[in-house]
């Protein structure tokens, strides 16, 4: 299945506004100048193509290019790609690789060179939207995460002390738990920073309040 474009612009927009505040991501960026690079996820099934042009990515749904390589994997593996620690995901066959591998290599730098920046993101989200709202309901999501990971982290754990065949291998296992527990930090990572950029919305509002300043936002 492929996704309309049009569902793709604001990623398209978000990474090439990274890309043009980093001069690392500028630079791979001109040095991928006309390759593509395919991505296929695999639930729910859908494909997209990134292509490198020497001032930014051109994101589509359309194959506008035969990809000199394509990622395959679950949009968890796919979006880790843009960590630091891509390579063990890429080790671990998380993801896989075809085409050439080289090409695949320098897409994931340019995209770890130009992951958005969650709180300036949602800072632009916030606009009209009042900080607590915002606050209030991704702290909701958050709970409900954290609350879903710790129990698959404590069921899986459960199940590998009490099952004793038919398991995965002890290592295939603790990949498994290890992804698991790095997911769970990510979560708790991320909502650190949305009570922090909250903190700093509201500073800002009563720094209005108190200076007789209109709020733009209001």
């Amino acid at each position: 299945m492929r996704i309309d474009d049009t569902l793709l612009r604001p990623l398209e927009a978000i990474l090439n506004r990274q890309i043009q505040a980093s001069t690392p991501a500028r630079e791979q960026c001109r040095r991928l100048d006309g390759k593509a690079l395919g991505i296929e996820v695999t639930t729910p099934p859908f494909e997209m193509m990134i292509i490198a042009q020497a001032d930014g990515l051109l994101v589509t749904g359309k194959r506008a290019a035969v990809p000199d390589a394509v990622l395959r994997g679950s949009p968890f593996a796919l979006a880790s790609l843009a960590r630091p620690d891509a390579v063990d995901v890429m080790r671990s066959g998380a993801v896989a690789v075809d085409g050439d591998a080289i090409v695949a290599q320098d897409f994931q730098r340019l995209l770890e060179h130009s992951r958005p920046d969650f709180e300036e993101e949602l800072s632009r989200l916030v606009g009209d939207i009042a900080a607590h709202q915002v606050g209030n309901f991704v702290r909701g999501a958050f709970d409900f995460g954290r609350h879903a990971l710790d129990t698959l982290r404590l069921n899986t754990r459960e199940f590998l002390q009490e099952e004793s065949r038919d398991l995965p291998s002890g290592e295939e296992a603790e990949v498994f738990l290890s992804e698991v527990d790095r997911l769970a930090a990510d979560v708790e990572r991320a909502e650190a920073r949305v009570r922090r950029l909250e903190s700093a919305t509201r500073a800002a509002a009563q720094g209005n309040e108190d200076s007789g300043t209109p709020d733009p936002h209001a």
